[in-house]
């Protein structure tokens, strides 16, 4: 295996910023129960407004499992999902979740004989019991699943509400992005969905909804979403300013912490420093000679070292479609005074949930705009749903762009399935590729 000599990225100081206000994040709902909070977990898209609005206490099942294969801590609670029977080809961000259920469930002081590892698994046991689950799930069958095997495993005493989302074909002859009868029949279904949810949450809280609560939260993620947009638009610039690394590092801010003049000034602050880094020529990577596009989910083991490990090939990863094609992309159809339409319509546009021909266009102009010179697309093994469409994108690219691409395996949450020799050599010969590509033009 090769090693990285010398670190050539160049991340953002907002990333540590960003990693304490995570951290508060989660240690406030550790704590959920002793301030006598409702605690819901869920899973999918972006409930968490509705959540703050309704004074409950929320939990992603993803971001959690992230977070803990981010912190290498995932394996206790996959272990343990593993020996309630759960095979290691399940998707890992449930696999890891189910196995946090297993152990928040049987939660003691000393050995379960689960895995035998008390101190590694305890920040996995700590999330709280649910009052109740909402799964948000569309495009993806391990999703809505996945709650009603939480529910078995908390013996079946836990309510459960699952919102029914369409998946967006885009095949009808009027089709398109954000535009179509597909589009607005799809948006009114989805608003009548969330009004049976929001009945759900009066019903769990013995609260009437705070309407007014819900646009003023919507109003806060709005103009932290235009800030998040705006920044990664100024990464158009050569050399970039900031990476693709950068914009995942902030992903949990943007799609599941509590909105508020906190969330803005975070963005405001990301935002500065990308232009500060703008006015004084500063890099995201030193000595940039090539642009990639990152297609896939994250491989959260592995954050810290891809980054280092394309910077050391000079290569800056500008964008992909995990981070510029979710999370509040299109701030523009929020209205704080109809927040449900504009709920509605973000979860629509989740890129899981997205027919061939509108996440083709989507690449095809991140492409253009980014100044990209090649593709690299994480295939991740327990994640089927991102990884559907990836061989027709790559040949998209490579007929219609002329761009190389390359693939590696890897996976979302578990460090088992990814091979460092495998990306190294891969992105050595695409490198190697868009340079032949150079010499001849």
């Amino acid at each position: 295996m090769a090693t990285l000599v010398e670190d050539k990225s160049n991340r953002l100081r907002m990333t540590g910023r960003g990693g304490e206000l995570v951290g508060a994040y989660w240690d406030e709902l550790f704590t959920a129960r002793e301030r006598g909070a409702q605690v819901v977990w869920y899973n999918g898209h972006a409930l968490n407004p509705l959540f703050q609005a309704a004074g409950i206490s929320w939990c992603h099942g993803e971001a959690f499992s992230a977070r803990l294969a981010a912190q290498h801590l995932e394996g206790p609670a996959q272990l343990a999902g593993e020996e309630y029977g759960y095979v290691n080809e399940l998707c890992s961000y449930s696999r890891t979740h189910l196995g946090c259920a297993v152990l928040t469930n049987d939660f003691g002081e000393g050995e379960t004989g689960i895995v035998g590892a008390v101190d590694q698994r305890e920040l996995a046991s700590r999330l709280p019991e649910p009052d109740f689950f909402v799964n948000g799930y569309q495009g993806c069958s391990t999703g809505q699943q996945w709650d009603q095997m939480s529910y078995r495993i908390l013996g079946k005493k836990v309510p459960i509400f699952t919102l029914s989302l369409p998946y967006m074909f885009g095949s009808k002859p009027d089709a398109g992005y954000l535009v179509g009868e597909e589009w607005e029949t799809a948006t009114n279904y989805v608003v009548d969905q969330l009004e049976k949810l929001i009945e759900f949450l009066e019903a769990q809280t013995g609260r009437p909804f705070d309407y007014d609560k819900l646009g003023e939260i919507m109003g806060y993620i709005k103009a932290a979403s235009q800030l998040r947009r705006e920044a990664m638009a100024l990464c158009m610039a050569k050399p970039t300013p900031a990476t693709y690394w950068d914009w995942v590092a902030c992903i949990a801010h943007i799609n599941f912490m509590p909105a508020g003049q906190r969330l803005i000034d975070y963005f405001q602050g990301v935002k500065d420093e990308v232009v500060e880094r703008l006015a004084n020529g500063v890099s995201g990577v030193a000595n940039e000679r090539y642009r990639l596009y990152f297609d896939g989910i994250m491989n959260w083991n592995k954050l810290g070292w891809l980054a280092r490990k394309f910077a050391d090939t000079d290569a800056a990863v500008i964008c992909g479609r995990y981070t510029h094609q979710n999370f509040w992309q299109e701030p523009q159809l929020i209205d704080p005074e109809n927040p449900l339409r504009g709920l509605a319509q973000h979860y629509l546009l989740c890129s899981n949930s997205q027919g061939f021909k509108t996440l083709k266009e989507a690449m095809v102009k991140d492409c253009d705009d980014y100044g990209i010179d090649g593709i690299i697309f994480h295939a991740s093994r327990t994640c089927r749903a991102y990884t559907n469409h990836q061989h027709l994108l790559a040949r998209v690219a490579e007929k219609q762009l002329g761009l190389p691409t390359t693939f590696f395996e890897g996976d979302i949450a578990d460090a088992a399935f990814y091979k460092d020799e495998i990306l190294e050599v891969r992105l050595a010969a695409l490198l190697e590729t868009i340079d032949a590509k150079r010499a001849r033009t």
